[in-house]
């Protein structure tokens, strides 16, 4: 049976897969776009700035996902029961209380970041607060801390870096034109891989997105059920969100697998959900609490 700390293990494996697969593409692309421009100096770049990024989305990661969501520090004061529910939840867990922050936006949702259990974060949305009741709330916040507890969040927070920088590599390619190129026969068809390459690059990175985030939605729900022993809770404030339907104001694609639910807004039929980064609010409902 699932358990808060199920995927763990195969989590930290996965992150440093991910980053020397992040690695490896962005020196791949370095080497074309150097090769194809007759520039040595773009490999180097692609390099040095792979590593730095590695780097920087290992420790810096709740400092990036926090700026682009513009998320402020929580008052204790001001939320006293969101505090008290991250506080006793986190407990429950066996996890340090995460910091809690505040997103202003009327849209309800949620995330966690951070690279590890001591250093995360769980953030709110102040439409979150305003539509769920306190059972609702709870399930939210244990959804987020098994994403911590399962290392989910560094994970998550990688993707973030690879479907960002990849997708901006391939459109300073794409849009700067085709002068300098190599001539001759291996020139054509090294010129025609790389171009593949770079157009196919931000494709597979957002299939890695698609894939990581939707299993670890199920798992994440399943996991704050048990934590809270209340899975009607969760599924509740999921249908609440999901009817919402009006997209948050700072979401971006590149984030959007961080959030508890799409922050573009409802995906309903199974044709868009092919496109979602999270499953459908009805499959996790059912996997929640049944057929109703």
């Amino acid at each position: 049976m699932a358990t808060l700390y199920t995927q763990q293990d195969k989590n930290i494996g996965k992150t440093w897969l991910l980053m020397a697969t992040f690695l490896a593409v962005i020196v791949g692309l370095g080497y074309f776009i150097s090769y194809y421009y007759n520039n040595s100096g773009i490999l180097y770049f692609a390099i040095i700035f792979s590593i730095v990024m590695n780097v920087a989305s290992y420790w810096w990661s709740d400092k990036i996902v926090l700026s682009m969501s513009k998320a402020l520090p929580a008052e204790h004061d001001t939320y006293p029961e969101l505090y008290h529910i991250v506080e006793n939840l986190s407990i429950t867990a066996g996890l340090p209380t995460p910091k809690v922050y505040i997103v202003e936006d009327a849209s309800p949702n949620a995330f966690a970041t951070g690279r590890d259990k001591n250093h995360a974060v769980v953030a709110v949305t102040t439409g979150l607060l305003k539509i769920l009741d306190k059972k609702e709330l709870e399930g939210v916040v244990a959804h987020e801390l098994s994403h911590i507890g399962n290392r989910d969040i560094l994970l998550n927070t990688v993707v973030v870096v690879l479907v960002g920088f990849i997708s901006i590599l391939a459109n300073i390619f794409l849009r700067g034109g085709i002068g300098g190129k190599r001539e001759g026969k291996a020139g054509g068809a090294l010129a025609i891989i790389g171009i593949i390459f770079i157009i196919l690059s931000p494709i597979v990175a957002k299939l890695i997105q698609l894939a990581i985030s939707r299993k670890r939605e199920f798992l994440a729900d399943a996991s704050g059920a048990l934590l809270t022993r209340y899975p009607e809770g969760l599924a509740s404030a999921l249908q609440k969100i999901s009817s919402f339907g009006t997209p948050m104001h700072n979401a971006n694609s590149a984030t959007a697998h961080l959030y508890i639910s799409n922050p573009f807004g409802g995906m309903g039929n199974k044709a868009a959900n092919l496109f979602s980064t999270h499953p459908r609010t009805e499959d996790r409902v059912e996997a929640l609490v049944g057929k109703k």
